[in-house]
């Protein structure tokens, strides 16, 4: 196992939780009637800003 693997990984890690981010801002402000593709990922009832209890 090389030691320096951490380093190669978590910027990975780190880009796709940044990318799912961007595209949770994307997701929340376009309108899901006239995008039926975005519609399926989203939840029912969902604010970006609030919790689902």
């Amino acid at each position: 196992i090389p030691q320096a693997a951490p380093l190669y990984w978590l910027p990975l890690f780190l880009f796709f939780i940044l990318a799912l981010m961007l595209f949770n801002t994307i997701n929340y402000f376009m309108n899901y009637n006239k995008n039926p593709l975005l519609s399926l990922i989203k939840p029912t009832n969902y604010n970006m800003m609030s919790w689902k209890w």
